[in-house]
């Protein structure tokens, strides 16, 4: 056998691969189908370490179920759309698809050389026009279903990509891409009615056991569901009455005041010529500014100004002051909420901030509350007093009463409040797909013809900063034809947002030729929903709602037979240097192609599999890397070893030795770990533990190798077979290559997952310590069929345990089944 050099052989199976489309998959084929997929890349230009750890992990399933009789679907594309092409066009004067193209291309080569067993005759990239001409139809199906709409609204702007901003990718108050600060701006905009799904968002997932509670829970706590009460409170000043959303009602009878957000309609007439009307309007401006996340962090000072009105509790008639202020937000719930100090924190703070009054009206039911010595708000349950009527009932039934009294004076009514708010998709930029929409001077909005799609980009655009889109440079894009009247009209000039397009490219992979259709219902009923899905945790709720939002839609518009997109998800962690993440900004980025030139890419799979636990963070480790590499030297020589021995070998069948038994017992306990830890347990994956019973299993090979001069031919070819089929997906070269070298026929990748041989894993006897009042004092072998009074008999037998035992009376023998055996005596 030849030295292993990997880069040598890496390169010449991954060309016999790609001829023989060894990861191809047919739609037709009959076997049970598995759909193996990770989180598409933005085309960078190259990838980092966490797209390696992400493909890696994928490629492992997919893998392990084609050799578990699977037809398994294993696509990749590219998320081609987006800022940074357009940015790189601006900076190098190059046309956006030209930098894409060019990055997708090389991103290409570079998957390949990691092995990835990818059907490339399925790649999309959202960018090509026979991709987002089915984004764009996507977008009439909305609109025909009354699920896209065009609003002026607030947005966020970020000033630096000159954008508008899902409230999503606004984090901490900036841009998600440039991390510069978001401001609010009123444009006219589209949006997607993603609040129509809300509760089926929250209930479905239910449905998804085979997702980390962590991301459940995050989207549980966006979509925000809140029971509470609706009500009216009047404003005699300008004659009209502020609805208010409360989730405790119960405590109406200690409003001291009402908040409403400075954006709230009604606040320019409350200010109208008022002495302080101009200090007010700052105050408005510079929180109108400010990112919602920026008012609203718990730890952000609350700021507020009174506006000099007054509005009336429908329930005592008391007059409340009416403040503005920067916690209150004008798109959640009404924009105004009631303020009660003694029983919300938030608000008790900002009573005492501005000298606001304090009213008690939940008691204590075990001690008594007081204004005069309380030091916070009591939020717990009590009873109400202080409250008319209704003084006497639980906190729990004051909330009924009074909705059913508010309802009857038809001042308020019970209701449901969501924090989750409508997918905002337009976008101000170039490099996105085209909204499908035409305004008409005489018919209006009007959707292009399907039959006209795509509504592709133009080329004559300028880029220039500003609110208006690129589009709008372009003539002949912007001017058409109405589809109506046939008069003349304009077409909108924003795109839509990227995660529009990634919202359903898992579905264009089960078709991706199709010219007829986005994708086939009756492949979708095969494929969907996706078995595996592996992808970061900040996609938890950007990409991941919407995905799910998008399948509700589809399903009831009868293109799909579920209701989710993804069975299970892996939310595989960061790749750490030095304890932060590897970015070039820190200088402390390592290639994957470096790693591939010094030691090869089954190496680099090799450590980052066997680093850490796939959920959890890895940290980069050059000693850890040169580990990996060892390791596959000791399975290339122990391989050669093997072969030498099988050339001495004894072909005659005889009962196997106590050593090929050993041998046999280690080779079946790892094929069985490894294939447990590849499929995981509750939602689990352990392929570093895999890893490590291969390691332990290489190990008894050379064990048996330094001890034994001799093995059965079966028992040999049968060693080596099992190894290099449970190292495959891990290390899919090296395998490939043994595999050929050692004469077995065909591809390893075609062939079938190892039976766990059950009488291979029985042992005649096991070794048990035995203990005397809790500190072992002997070992002694016993039949694995021993009986436990047989072992107690044997260990009263033993001449060290009798002599422990002199003078002293056995109260006890407590044995574990095969773990061990404990004597208390006294």
């Amino acid at each position: 056998m030849e030295k292993y050099i990997p880069q040598e052989i890496e390169k010449k199976w991954q060309e016999i691969w790609r001829q023989e489309h060894r990861d191809g998959c047919k739609n037709e084929d009959a076997r049970p189908p598995y759909y193996v997929l990770e989180m598409f890349p933005y085309p960078s230009g190259n990838l980092h370490m966490g797209h390696v750890r992400n493909y890696t992990i994928g490629d492992v399933m997919a893998r392990y179920r084609r050799m578990k009789g699977f037809n398994v679907l294993h696509p990749m594309g590219y998320d081609a759309f987006g800022m940074p092409a357009e940015n790189a066009a601006i900076k190098h004067n190059i046309p956006p698809a030209e930098w894409t193209y060019k990055n997708i291309e090389n991103m290409t080569r570079q998957q390949r050389e990691l092995g990835l067993s990818y059907d490339w005759d399925r790649e999309v990239a959202t960018c090509h026009e026979e991709y987002y001409k089915w984004t764009q139809w996507i977008f009439e199906l909305f609109y025909k279903r009354g699920l896209a709409y065009r609003k002026e609204a607030k947005v966020n702007w970020c000033e630096h990509c000159n954008t508008v901003l899902a409230n999503e990718q606004v984090i901490d108050g900036t841009c998600w891409r440039c991390d510069q600060p978001v401001v609010k701006k009123d444009l006219k905009q589209w949006f997607f009615k993603i609040t129509d799904y809300a509760d089926q968002l929250l209930e479905d997932l239910k449905l998804l056991p085979g997702w980390p509670e962590r991301v459940k829970t995050m989207q549980k706590n966006w979509i925000g569901r809140s029971e509470g009460t609706e009500l009216s409170f009047d404003v005699p000043s300008i004659h009209k009455r502020v609805q208010l959303f409360t989730t405790r009602v119960d405590t109406v009878f200690g409003v001291s005041y009402i908040v409403l957000a400075p954006e709230h309609p009604y606040v320019a007439e409350l200010i109208k010529d008022k002495e302080n009307e101009a200090e007010l309007q700052a105050f408005i401006t510079r929180m109108k500014n400010m990112s919602d996340i920026e008012r609203t962090a718990n730890d952000a000072k609350k700021e507020g100004m009174f506006t000099g009105a007054y509005a009336v509790n429908p329930l005592n008639g008391a007059q409340v002051p009416i403040w503005i202020a920067n916690y209150v937000l004008a798109d959640y719930g009404t924009g105004a909420v009631m303020g009660v100090p003694a029983h919300d924190q938030r608000d008790w703070d900002f009573a005492h901030e501005f000298n606001l009054p304090v009213h008690l009206v939940i008691q204590n039911k075990t001690h008594t509350l007081s204004i005069e010595t309380m030091t916070e708000a009591y939020h717990e349950s009590g009873t109400l007093v202080n409250s008319g009527d209704f003084d006497g009932l639980t906190d729990a039934e004051a909330r009924k009463a009074v909705t059913q009294w508010l309802q009857e004076k038809k001042l308020g009514k019970g209701t449901v409040n969501y924090k989750l708010r409508d997918w905002l998709i337009s976008r101000q930029r170039y490099w996105g797909a085209p909204i499908p929409i035409i305004y008409c001077p005489q018919c209006g909005e009007q959707l292009v013809p399907e039959e006209q799609l795509p509504v592709t980009l133009p080329t004559d655009v300028t880029f220039t900063a500003g609110a208006v889109s690129p589009l709008a440079t372009s003539r002949e894009f912007v001017h058409c034809t109405c589809p109506k009247c046939g008069g003349p009209a304009t077409r909108e000039t924003d795109t839509m947002d990227t995660f529009v397009c990634s919202s359903w490219y898992y579905l264009r992979y089960i078709d991706a030729r199709n010219t007829a259709q986005a994708w086939n219902p009756e492949y979708a009923k095969k494929w969907l929903g996706v078995d595996q899905y592996i992808g970061g945790i900040e996609h938890a709720i950007l990409h991941l709602m919407y995905s799910r939002f998008c399948m509700k839609v589809f399903h009831d518009a009868g293109l799909v037979a579920v209701k989710e997109p993804f069975e299970r998800l892996l939310t595989q962690g960061m790749v750490l240097m030095d304890g932060s993440k590897m970015s070039k900004s820190k200088g402390n980025v390592v290639s994957p192609e470096d790693i591939i030139a010094k030691y090869g890419a089954d190496t680099g799979r090799l450590f980052i599999l066997f680093a850490a636990p796939p959920e959890r963070d890895l940290e980069w480790s050059e000693q850890g890397v040169e580990g990996s590499y060892r390791f596959l030297h000791r399975v290339w020589r122990i391989v050669e070893q093997y072969m030498d021995m099988l050339d001495t070998a004894e072909t005659a069948k005889r009962p196997y030795t106590e050593a090929e038994k050993a041998l046999r017992r280690q080779e079946f306990l790892s094929i069985a770990k490894v294939g447990e830890d590849i499929q995981g347990r509750d939602g689990k994956y352990s392929f570093n533990t895999a890893v490590s019973s291969i390691m332990e299993y290489v190990n008894a090979l050379y064990a048996y190798a330094g001890k034994e001069k001799t093995i059965q031919k079966e028992v040999g070819v049968e060693a080596i077979r099992n190894l290099l089929k449970i190292l495959a997906p891990f290390t899919p070269h090296i395998a490939e290559e043994l595999w050929h070298q050692a004469g077995f026929s065909g591809s390893i990748h075609g062939q079938s997952w190892p039976e766990v041989e059950a009488e291979a894993l029985k042992v005649a006897a096991i070794e048990m310590p035995v203990q005397i009042n809790g500190k072992v004092r002997e070992h002694i072998t016993v039949p694995t069929d021993c009986t436990a009074e047989d072992i107690k008999a044997s260990v009263l037998q033993q001449p060290r345990i009798q002599e422990w035992l002199k003078d002293k009376t056995v109260v006890k023998c407590i044995i574990v089944p095969k773990k061990i055996i404990n004597l208390v005596v006294k």
